[in-house]
């Protein structure tokens, strides 16, 4: 359609009916049509127990992103040359978007039926802020080790040729076989050779963790206008491997779901020392859980506004309109003429 000469689009309106409907169809042809829900699936559904669906979630959660991370470590570390110096196939670069995106994935895959916690530290602190059941807890926690212990057993088998050619190596060359250049560091954070100090890596792994923590509550924060749901897990995926880029070459842990399961793992086929190398395991085992009750302490008491998550109308006053406008009042906000008036209107 022309208009002195140029050419001007049509608008929706100006459209005819039976053109519009014919876009709509073209559009839309190749989109397969919802199927009908059968009874039956329907039936199947509501007879799985609710606990069990939510302790698969976060079973599979960590699997997920703790499979993607080891995974990237071993293509590091699996590499012989890499433990002569020469050029190597990875980096932590590499390694931080496997955690990150992993998690991005778990959360996308696994949070619409648990919640998406994938940390015992995570279900802690949200058991003791948010309200979560502190009788799920036990169950979450342990889910949550299971599916880091499944992850690292199938990395571990999926490598196992070339780990037994390191193993080898190490052998050969005098390296033990639960140390930073062995190949137990596949699964876990160990220590190097010069890191002694244990207050240094506590105090290192107690603000990464705390880190973590302050982005999963600023990305769960519903009046947090800069996060949405949709852009919550890419974030939080964010957080996380911006710590491994970094600090993982000063060794960090950062989940005791990424680190027990895969620790036990370890001893399995490298002994106990796992768990007792240069006294460290505890520190990655165990900071998580207190740094992250610090950091949401922090961020429930100093920088979290419920009054704007009420105003946005995702939450209301406990005692409804009424403690509502009690609050506005005490507090000055709103003036007691006003508040009686709209009481009265």
């Amino acid at each position: 359609m022309s208009e002195g000469g140029r050419s001007r689009r049509l608008e929706s309106y100006e459209i005819e009916i039976g053109i519009s409907e014919a876009l709509s169809r073209h559009i839309a042809r190749h989109v397969v049509a919802a199927k009908p829900v059968a009874q039956r699936t329907l039936n199947f559904e509501s007879k799985r127990p609710r606990w069990l669906r939510e302790c698969a979630a976060e079973a599979l959660g960590v699997f997920i992103f703790v499979f993607a991370g080891l995974g990237s470590i071993a293509a590091l570390d699996l590499n012989t040359e890499s433990k002569l110096g020469a050029p190597v196939f990875g980096s932590y670069f590499s390694i931080a978007w496997a955690f990150a995106l992993g998690i991005m994935f778990s959360v996308i895959i696994c949070g619409p039926t648990s919640g998406g916690h994938f940390a015992p530290a995570i279900t802690i602190c949200l058991a003791i802020w948010l309200g979560f059941p502190w009788r799920k807890v036990p169950y979450f926690i342990a889910s949550q080790l299971f599916g880091g212990f499944l992850a690292a057993l199938l990395v571990l088998g999926m490598f196992w040729e070339e780990v037994q050619h390191v193993t080898d190596n190490a052998l050969a060359n005098n390296i033990p076989l639960v140390s930073a250049r062995g190949p137990a560091a596949i699964l876990i954070p160990i220590p190097g050779d010069n890191q002694n100090n244990l207050g240094f890596l506590l105090l290192i792994e107690f603000f990464v963790c705390s880190f973590i923590a302050l982005a999963v509550w600023a990305s769960i924060d519903p009046a947090n206008p800069f996060v949405s749901p949709h852009s919550a897990p890419i974030v939080i995926g964010l957080a996380y491997g911006l710590m491994i880029i970094g600090f993982a070459p000063f060794t960090i842990a950062t989940n005791m779901a990424r680190d027990v399961g895969p620790r036990i793992v370890a001893s399995m086929f490298w002994g106990m020392e796992a768990f007792t190398y240069k006294g460290y395991s505890w520190i990655a085992m165990l900071v998580n859980v207190p740094a992250s009750i610090f950091a949401t302490a922090i961020y429930e008491l100093l920088l979290r506004d419920s009054l704007a998550k009420i105003g946005s109308g995702l939450a209301e006053h406990q005692d409804g309109e009424v403690g509502l406008h009690r609050h506005l009042t005490r507090t000055g906000m709103l003036e007691k003429d006003d508040a009686e008036s709209d009481w009265r209107a």
